[in-house]
This record gives structure tokens, C-alpha cells and sequence, in this order.
């Protein structure tokens, strides 16, 4: 079966920043020369993940509420007292949610449902450049 990889990078603001890649991840595969099949969509760092979720600020809030009291930024992590970059919570939460995502394509756009956007929440302590892969296999 064919793949296609493709990728693009994103600017990101840290501290739990969610955005909505959504349309990154369509162009990638409207350029493809597959019309259907899967799509994978990772994130290449160790402090960042990607999910599906409405992309509303209420939810927005929610998800972020959820992973501060899943891993709160201001407990102990081993991870700070050994490297002293005080992001071990970013590390937790992005191990959490993964850092990879299969969406069905098919007619080279994503099978969402009507409110799932996918997104990337980037929980590192500073603003970065996240670069994601988009492998896409199919016919």
C-alpha cells in the first residue's frame, strides 16, 4: 500500500497552549496523491501531544483544569530536581495523552465528526516550534 509522509511546523506558546491543526493536517491531505485511506499525525517532541476535541473555549478551559489536577505544575517531579528545567509536568501530561493520532481520510479530507478538530496542546514551560508528521497510507 502506498505512504505519503508529509509535515509542517507550528508555533506554539507552551504552558498548555491548544491549537487547532486541523486545517494544517487537510492541506497535507488534499496534497496527497491518496484519496483514502489512514492518516497518522504525530508530533515530534516529548513535552507535547495531539488529541481530538471540540474546539470551544469552554472545553478548552476543561481540558486544561483536567490535566492541572492530573499532574499540577508546582508538585515534585524527579525529572526537575535532575535536570532543573522545571517541566516535568509537561513530560507527564504529554506521556498521558500520547503523542500520535489515526484519522481516516477519505476524498483527501479528514473523517471528523462535526465538532472534532484535532488538535496540539503543547504543555512545555516556554513557546515552541513543533514540527508534526503527517504519514498517510492509502490508495
Amino acid at each position: 500500500m502506498p505512504v505519503e509522509t508529509k509535515s509542517f511546523t507550528i508555533s506554539t506558546q507552551g504552558d498548555c497552549d491548544i491549537l487547532d491543526i486541523t486545517p494544517h493536517v487537510s492541506r497535507e491531505l488534499s496534497k496527497a496523491e491518496l484519496s483514502s485511506g489512514t492518516a497518522t499525525v504525530f508530533v515530534a517532541g516529548s513535552t507535547c501531544a495531539v488529541t481530538t476535541i471540540e474546539y470551544e473555549s469552554g472545553v478548552l478551559s476543561d481540558l486544561k483544569d483536567a490535566f492541572e489536577r492530573m499532574a499540577p505544575e508546582a508538585m515534585h517531579y524527579a525529572h526537575n530536581a535532575r535536570w532543573g528545567d522545571g517541566n516535568g509536568h509537561s513530560h507527564v501530561r504529554a506521556s498521558v495523552l500520547g503523542p500520535s493520532l489515526t484519522v481516516p481520510f477519505s476524498e483527501s479530507g479528514p473523517l471528523l465528526g462535526t465538532w472534532q478538530q484535532i488538535v496540539l496542546v503543547d504543555f512545555d514551560n516556554r513557546p515552541r516550534t513543533r514540527r508534526v508528521i503527517v504519514q498517510i497510507i492509502g490508495e
